[in-house]
C-alpha cells in the first residue's frame, strides 16, 4: 500500500484535473456522427452567462481584435510548476496563451505566490486565467498556513452542506487573494458505493461528495455560488461522469464507462452545478460507448454539443481535462487532440505540457486557415474563453 500511495504521489505531482491515481482508457478517434437530437432543458440561471452590458460589449471588442493566431492562443491553458510559474512566460507571450495551469504542490506563502503570479500576468497582452486543483484531500495544490488542509470531498459530503458551502467559500477567498481566477474543481461525479475505492480517478481518492447523485447535486449546488461569489469561478468536472470507470484515463487507454446515458441519474450534479451558474465544465476522455461509440467524451460532438449544449442548456465554457500528458489520447497527435477538441464543440484546451503549446497553436490555425466552419467555431471557442474572463473581472474596455 506504501508502495503503490508512493508511486501514485509522482503522478499527483505531474497530472491535471485527474490527479493521482491508478490506471484508466479510452479510444481516441473523432466522431463522424451528428449530435443527437436531444430535448434542450432550461438554460442556467443568474450567474451561468456573463453579464450583457458592458461586459459582453468589451468581449466582442476584444474578440474583433484579435489575430487568428491569438484566437488559437486563448484557447489554450498550458500548465506550469506552481513554484515556478514565470519559466512559462515566453510560452505565454510567443502563443497568446489563454490561461495556465499551476500544477504540483506548494506550501509558499500567500504573499509569495501572489507575487509569482501578477509577474505571470504581466507576461501577457491579456490577461489570463489562472487555474489549479484545489479541491483538498490528496488533491490540493496549495497547502500551508495559508491554505490550510480541506477535508476530502466524501467526508465533507457527509456532513452537512452548510460545511460543504463554508469550506469551498473560505478556500475561494484564499485563492482570490493570490489572484487564481478559476478552480478545476468541484468534482461532481458520483461514484457508486459498490464500486468505491475501485473506481482508480475518483473513489480510490475519496474525491466524490458521495455516492447519491441528489446528494451530490446538493452540494455542487452549494458550492458553486459560494467559490463564484468569492471571487473564484468554478469547473465542473468530469463530465458526463468518471465515477464508474475501473481505469484512469491519465495512465490508461481503458477508462470506458459502459452505463451512462442522456437520462442518467449520475448526471443530475452536473445539472445542479450548470443552473446555479457554473462559469466552466470539464470534459472527460473516457468512453462512453451508449452516448458516442465512435468517440471518447473529449473528441465527442454528441456529448459536448449534443448533451452538455443542447440537452443541458450550457452556455459556459468548456474545458478539457489534460490532453498532453494523459494516456488515453496518447494515439492521437498533440496538435491534433486540440483540433478535435475544439471540433467536437470544446473551449479551452488543457495540457500540463509546456512543448504541446507550439504543435497545438500550429494545428488549430492551419484547419481554421482551410475551413471556414472551424475557423467560425475557433472564433466562438475564443468567445467563451473571452466571457469567463469578463465574468472573473479581467477584462477592461
Amino acid at each position: 500500500m506504501r508502495n503503490r500511495m508512493i508511486a501514485c504521489s509522482a503522478i499527483v505531482l505531474s497530472l491535471a484535473a485527474c490527479s493521482s491515481s491508478p490506471p484508466a482508457a479510452a479510444p481516441s478517434v473523432t466522431s463522424a456522427r451528428p449530435s443527437p437530437s436531444l430535448p434542450p432543458s432550461s438554460s442556467p440561471s443568474f450567474s451561468a452567462r456573463p453579464s450583457p452590458s458592458p461586459s459582453a460589449d468589451c468581449v466582442t471588442r476584444t474578440l474583433g481584435k484579435l489575430t487568428l493566431a491569438e484566437r488559437a492562443g486563448q484557447v489554450l491553458m498550458v500548465g506550469t510548476s506552481v513554484d515556478a510559474p514565470s519559466g512559462l512566460g515566453d510560452t505565454v507571450r510567443r502563443y497568446h496563451l489563454g490561461g495556465v495551469f499551476l500544477h504540483g504542490r506548494s506550501t509558499n506563502s500567500a504573499a509569495e505566490l501572489r507575487g509569482d503570479i501578477a509577474a505571470l500576468q504581466k507576461q501577457s497582452a491579456l490577461p489570463l486565467l489562472i487555474s489549479l486543483d484545489q479541491e483538498g484531500g490528496n488533491v490540493q495544490t496549495l497547502k500551508g498556513a495559508d491554505f490550510p488542509r480541506i477535508p476530502t470531498a466524501q467526508a465533507l459530503g457527509a456532513g452537512p452542506v452548510t460545511t460543504v458551502r463554508d469550506t469551498n467559500r473560505d478556500s475561494a477567498r484564499r485563492l482570490a487573494g493570490i489572484g487564481v481566477t478559476i478552480n478545476l474543481a468541484p468534482v461532481a461525479d458520483t461514484v457508486p458505493a459498490s464500486v468505491g475505492e475501485d473506481n482508480p480517478p475518483i473513489g480510490y481518492w475519496h474525491r466524490q461528495f458521495g455516492s447519491d447523485p441528489v446528494r451530490v447535486a446538493a452540494d455542487i449546488r452549494a458550492i458553486v455560488p459560494a467559490s463564484q461569489g468569492a471571487g473564484v469561478l468554478t469547473t465542473l468536472k468530469h463530465f458526463p461522469g468518471l465515477g464508474r470507470v475501473r481505469a484512469n484515463t491519465d495512465t490508461s487507454t481503458k477508462a470506458v464507462d459502459t452505463t451512462t446515458t442522456a437520462n442518467d441519474p449520475y448526471l443530475e450534479p452536473f445539472r445542479a452545478g450548470i443552473q446555479a451558474g457554473s462559469a466552466a465544465v470539464m470534459i472527460s476522455s473516457a468512453g462512453y460507448p451508449r452516448l458516442d461509440s465512435s468517440a471518447i467524451a473529449a473528441f465527442s460532438g454528441p456529448i459536448i454539443t449534443g448533451l452538455l449544449r443542447e440537452r443541458l442548456g450550457f452556455r459556459g465554457l468548456v474545458m478539457s481535462d489534460d490532453l498532453g500528458a494523459a494516456v488515453a489520447v496518447s494515439g492521437v497527435p498533440v496538435g491534433q487532440r486540440a483540433v478535435r477538441f475544439v471540433a467536437a464543440g470544446g473551449d479551452q484546451v488543457l495540457t500540463i505540457r509546456p512543448p504541446d503549446a507550439a504543435p497545438m497553436a500550429a494545428a488549430l490555425i492551419d484547419r481554421a486557415g482551410q475551413d471556414p466552419a472551424f475557423r467560425a467555431r475557433l472564433t466562438d471557442a475564443a468567445r467563451h474563453v473571452l466571457q469567463a474572463k469578463a465574468r472573473a473581472g479581467l477584462l477592461t474596455c
